[in-house]
């Protein structure tokens, strides 16, 4: 068993085969566009379906193709986040703004009523 084993190797080791011979796929650069217009180019295999939207590496923007499905993605995205709910939102759909006011003020009497008494 011992004289098969490579000495010499460890996990993580570059590899031993050279690169003599070895064919890479074609390849195409593909450009997306973000919102504040920073164009970033993105490489993929000549055959793949680029997708319509990719997070730039150094900035972390959405970008997004340069073409009908692109601007269809990019509103969808837009759309998608102006229709986000925030929790002051929902809190508004459920109490008018005189109701949380007045929550508000009973709530600061209350605490203010606990330290006032605490502090005897």
């Amino acid at each position: 068993m011992a004289d098969r084993t490579l000495r010499g190797t460890r996990i993580g080791a570059t590899s031993l085969q050279g690169e003599e011979g070895v064919e890479l796929s074609p390849r195409r650069a593909v450009e997306y566009l973000t919102d504040r217009g920073r164009a970033f180019t993105v490489m993929f295999d000549a055959d793949a379906e680029p997708p319509v939207e990719w997070v730039d590496q150094r900035s972390g923007e959405v970008g997004f193709l340069d073409d009908e499905a692109g601007r269809t993605a990019r509103t969808e995205f837009e759309e998608k986040e102006a229709s986000q709910r925030t929790p002051w939102d929902m809190l508004i759909e459920r109490r008018s703004r005189e109701e949380l006011e007045e929550l508000l003020e009973e709530r600061l009497q209350l605490l203010r009523a606990r330290r006032g008494g605490g502090a005897d």
